[in-house]
């Protein structure tokens, strides 16, 4: 039997002239073929056509290309529904209804505010004119137009950095910018993945700037966010987006995890065994030397991988430097020496040190990475190295590195 096509020529053409969000920004706006009405339980990461109500906190759009939209009451726009945790913004969850809600980031999502930071304004208001779906009249889900799920990686295995923080806000993305920057001026190749968040194209922007190739995030994995998202759901995601950036024959990948290490997704994969499989070790981005210490100190009871240095806004206080320096023992690095490649180097060195001893003392934990790193789409590679190259870290004498306190 014959599936039937469904085709508005007024609702394609409706959906082409909104303004697509940066989270909307794998799906072609040629995919859109029909206008669903607004009835039923959305899903995360359906699309939807809506109709901006009034401005509030988020007066303007990021559109795929990067620029910021201003918006006007009466404009229409495609956006994702998606649960949003931003402690110093909002916190939102998909609602029961396609009925009015909010769109909870200015990247594009669509969801109902449940609580607001105080300084934050009211959050722009939006009604649901319909959701998008394709020409057989199915809805149209990030999903379905994620990157190939891929679960091995290539022989040439890459040597991963995570950078956690205390909170939001605490510059991790301004510290994997400059991380990456490092590794670069070093010789190496680098990728750039944020696993977890809301879609939003800022940080993406930023890391491009940067010189990091591939830039991946969770949308690439086909979620709008991954706030109330299954942790399977976002190591899958992890496995995958670095066996894509393998793939290009990366040497190093700087990896950002949202948020503080407090909130249910960050805490719960930080304490998963798949993290700690694939990640050599952990900056840790703080505010304060209060923040860094009890940042520190958690990762240490939680945490698989080592913490081979601390970041930050912290960096730009030298007291505050100090004094976690002198509690913990660990390095302050402001973003100037992250960009010395000495100091990138000594940090990557310190990841693969500890995937080396990892494999050689706890081999059923390793391998993991094997079973992961040792076929390459079902072709065993006996001889694979998991680690790939060694990073060797540069004799620092007892000068301190540029950059670090």
């Amino acid at each position: 039997m014959r599936t039937k096509d469904f085709h508005s020529e007024k609702d394609a053409l409706r959906i082409s002239q909104a303004a697509w969000s940066f989270a909307t920004r794998r799906v072609p706006v040629s995919a859109a073929a029909l206008l669903l009405p607004p009835v039923g339980k959305p899903e995360t990461g359906d699309l939807i056509l809506a109709a901006v109500d009034s401005l509030g906190q988020h007066p303007g759009l990021q559109l795929p290309s990067g620029r910021r939209m201003q918006m006007f009451p009466g404009d229409e726009i495609v956006v994702a529904y998606g649960n949003r945790y931003a402690s110093n913004q909002f916190e939102s969850e998909v609602p029961n209804t396609l009925g009015p809600c909010h769109l909870s980031a200015g990247g594009g999502i669509a969801s109902r505010v449940t609580s607001w930071h105080v300084r934050m304004k009211s959050p722009t208001q939006i009604t649901p004119i319909g959701l998008l779906a394709n020409n057989q009249g199915r809805r149209i889900n990030l999903r379905d137009y994620a990157l190939p799920t891929l679960m091995r990686f290539p022989s040439n295995h890459l040597t991963t950095i995570a950078v956690v923080g205390t909170g939001m806000d605490s510059g991790k993305t301004q510290s994997c910018a400059y991380l990456v920057r490092g590794l670069i001026a070093a010789g190496l190749r680098v990728a750039y993945i944020k696993i977890t968040g809301t879609g939003a194209g800022a940080d993406t922007w930023l890391l491009k700037d940067a010189g990091a190739s591939p830039v991946l995030d969770f949308t690439d994995a086909g979620m709008s966010t991954t706030y109330l998202a299954p942790l399977s759901q976002i190591e899958t995601a992890l496995v995958s987006l670095l066996a894509h950036a393998a793939n290009e024959s990366v040497d190093a990948a700087v990896v950002e995890i949202a948020d503080g290490v407090l909130q249910i997704e960050t805490s719960a994969l930080l304490k998963s065994e798949v993290f700690a499989s694939l990640v050599g070790g952990l900056m840790m981005a703080s505010q304060d030397s209060m923040g860094a210490s009890a940042g520190v100190h958690w990762l240490k009871q939680n945490a698989r991988p080592p913490v081979l240095g601390l970041c930050g806004i912290i960096s730009a206080a030298p007291l505050q430097a100090r004094e976690a320096t002198q509690a913990l023992g660990l390095t302050v690095y402001d973003r100037l020496g992250l960009a010395n490649p000495r100091n990138a180097m000594a940090i990557l060195a310190g990841a693969q040190q500890h995937m080396e001893i990892l494999r050689a003392t706890e081999p059923t934990l390793a391998s993991r990475i094997v079973d992961i790193n040792g076929e390459a789409y079902g072709n065993k590679q006996d001889d694979a190295s998991t680690l790939g190259r060694r990073w060797m870290a540069p004799a620092t004498g007892s000068t301190p590195p540029p950059g670090a306190t």
